[in-house]
């Protein structure tokens, strides 16, 4: 059986935490950040883990990480 290759994508994009949960960075912190309260920009900054219903596909996508 020939090895999984991962999505070069999602690499970049997820990681695995010590107990095996996907860890993801969240979104809407790239550009018009004027428009955005500092609260909510400090806020973004902060890592969240992948929900429950996206974690089986994602973990497909990085089989070795």
């Amino acid at each position: 059986m020939p090895k999984m290759k991962t999505v070069s994508g999602a690499k970049k994009r997820f990681r695995r935490t010590g107990t095996g949960k996907i860890k993801r960075n969240k979104a809407y912190r790239s550009h018009i950040l004027t428009t955005k309260t500092t609260k909510k920009k400090r806020h973004l900054r902060k890592s969240a883990i992948v929900d429950k219903a996206n974690a089986k596909s994602i973990a497909e996508l990085i089989p070795y990480k």
